[in-house]
């Protein structure tokens, strides 16, 4: 039972593992494994996710969000409000760690406003909001972070890139709300918790120097140095909380994907489609195996991070598994309504190829 529970759980993880294998089957282990990894990447994805841990255990973004929340009039701003919370903790906390975090604070806005029959939709996009929002920095979605750093990509084309993608999808996401209607609220809130002071401006100070590390100012070994010990001293339980099984699953495709480009027959194929159209082979990919895969697998294929960029981070919508945050939203919803799965599921389906549509068209014949 133990482990078809983490099966469920951790099903991507699992499929990284079986590839890893099957391919290493193929490819014997060898001294050129040791050439797949991007050990940067990484560190940089670990340390980063510590610090968040230990700002969510000081309960830093709840706090904040919720006071945020408290000042809606109406339930399109609050909408709104939930939306752009989501969409810009995406770009600071990743995509996963934003939904995880702001995903209870939708519900309880909507709860206590006896308005929960809107919660699928404010769910769904929410899960938009923290697949397309973490799409403008290297640090917003793991893909980014890894096609920055593997590529080598200079900061400010990186934000020139994904710049007018992602003012498409805050223009979209803003119409979305449109459709909700502006029914007054009174929201009431016995949350008395308050920030510590001196912990936030501790981790804060951390989340820079792991930002520094991302854009390459600071050395990565230095921060697996510096961050894990202050966090042993000060918080321990921020590091046994990391994802671990996403840097995992990391870790094993790149294994896949070191494999297969060392197989000639996939090589050629893969490398042919990736020449055709990249941005539309790689959207493609994300609504298959997910887009974090797709990123570490297509990178081995192609040079054109241009549209290898932009198709893993827009391929993040559309099918419940392009992205790992849509499965998070899915399973928190389940939890709240197991009798609506169904419902959730057609209804964020429809929406989020609405959104794909949209964004690979206008991407293609417009910002390529």
């Amino acid at each position: 039972m133990k482990l078809i529970k983490f099966i469920k759980k951790q099903t991507v993880f699992c499929i990284a593992a079986l590839a890893a294998i099957a391919t290493s089957i193929i490819v014997p282990p060898d001294l050129q494994y040791l050439t797949y990894f991007d050990w940067k990447t990484l560190a940089c994805l670990f340390l980063t996710l510590a610090v968040i841990c230990a700002l969510r255990n000081i309960k830093f973004f709840t706090i904040l969000a919720r006071r945020l929340v408290l000042i809606t009039g109406n339930l399109r701003t609050l909408f709104l409000m939930l939306i752009t919370i989501t969409f810009l903790g995406s770009m600071i906390i990743a995509n996963d760690m934003a939904l995880i975090t702001f995903l209870p604070l939708g519900y309880f806005a909507l709860s206590v406003t006896k308005n929960e029959k809107y919660m699928a939709y404010l769910f769904i996009l929410q899960n938009i909001s923290a697949n397309l929002g973490g799409m403008l920095t290297p640090f917003g979605n793991p893909q980014n972070l890894y096609l920055y750093s593997y590529f080598n990509i200079p900061t400010g084309e990186f934000i020139k890139i994904m710049l007018p993608p992602f003012l498409l999808a805050i223009t979209l996401l803003i119409l979305a709300s449109l459709f909700v209607k502006p029914i007054k609220l009174a929201i009431t809130d016995d949350f008395k918790e308050k920030l510590n002071i001196s912990k936030t401006i501790l981790y804060l100070i951390l989340f820079a120097v792991s930002l520094l590390i991302v854009f390459r100012v600071i050395d990565f070994w230095l921060g697996l140095i510096i961050i894990p010990i202050v966090l042993l001293i000060v918080d321990k339980e921020s590091l046994k909380m990391v994802d671990y099984p996403l840097l995992g699953t990391f870790f094993l495709f790149f294994i896949f994907a070191g494999n297969l480009a060392r197989i000639d027959a996939i090589n050629l194929f893969v490398s042919s489609l990736l020449q055709k159209n990249t941005l539309l082979v790689s959207i493609l990919s994300c609504q298959g195996i997910s887009n974090v895969p797709s990123a570490i697998l297509l990178s081995q294929f192609t040079t054109n991070y241009k549209a290898l960029l932009l198709g893993v981070n827009i391929g993040g919508t559309g099918t419940l598994i392009s992205s790992l945050a849509s499965l998070i939203t899915f399973s928190e919803y389940k939890i709240l309504y197991p009798e609506k799965g169904k419902h959730y599921f057609y209804l964020f389906t429809l929406i989020n190829f609405i959104f794909l549509i949209i964004m690979t068209l206008i991407t293609e014949f417009s910002f390529m």
